[in-house]
């Protein structure tokens, strides 16, 4: 019979301590961290394309049009930013004296203002803030890199299903946002590069489909059944 032995008994691990995971909301959140909070209009510009980039701004509540415009005079809508995102940090760069775009607020905003020098100084001093903020700035780069393969490759009707599913913030691992905020079908053609009537015509699809939701002066409804859109060969 083969033998057979006891294995003594395993002590127990002593628990690990838990350790606060760091909320840069909360960090950035707080008066004494030196910035200041502003609260902005909807239509009212955060800060212009020309001017002199010197400060980095954090969105804390309401959404923000980031737009380029070109000196024929035709403007692009580059992004929609929402609670959590950064906008104007590119003046954190060394070479990058004036605002490349315009930030607008698109509903009632509440933002926190940190002159660059301040930023730098934080980014330096909190290690936690700084490993967050690379990672934003990377997914940030990767999100660039995946709007440019989109505009080459993909029909408008995929592109607008895209963008939508951006702004609701699908796939987060924090709570995504269910229902946007109203966004006007001109600054959804801009962002996906078509004709408002087009955008029109693909909105009314995808609210027949049931891929959307009109909810009044909510705003919009954002399914995550949407996707398919996206996937479709």
């Amino acid at each position: 019979m083969p033998s057979s032995r006891r294995l003594p008994a395993r002590k127990g691990r002593a628990p690990r301590k838990q350790t606060k995971r760091f909320d840069p909301r909360v960090f950035l959140a707080n008066i004494a961290v030196g910035g200041t909070v502003v609260h902005y209009r909807p239509k009212q510009a955060i800060f212009w394309q020309g001017a002199r980039a010197d400060a980095v701004f954090y969105i804390q509540e309401g959404r923000v049009k980031f737009t380029v415009l070109s000196k024929q005079g035709k403007e692009a809508t580059i992004a929609l930013l929402g609670p959590g995102d950064f906008v104007g940090e590119a003046c954190l760069a060394s070479d990058q004296p004036l605002r490349l775009a315009t930030a607008t607020a698109i509903t009632e905003c509440s933002i926190l203002r940190m002159d660059r020098e301040l930023m730098l100084r934080t980014l330096h001093k909190e290690q936690r803030l700084a490993d967050v903020f690379i990672g934003y700035m990377v997914e940030r780069h990767n999100r660039t890199q995946a709007d440019l393969v989109d505009q080459l490759f993909n029909s408008s009707e995929k592109r607008l299903a895209r963008a939508l599913l951006l702004l609701s913030r699908f796939g987060k691992k924090d709570h995504p946002e269910e229902v946007i905020p109203s966004v006007s079908q001109e600054t959804l053609a801009e962002m996906v590069g078509t004709t408002r009537q087009r955008v029109n015509y693909f909105m009314n699809k995808f609210r027949k489909l049931g891929f959307i939701d009109y909810k009044g002066g909510l705003g919009l409804q954002v399914n995550s059944s949407l996707l398919s859109v996206v996937l479709h060969e």
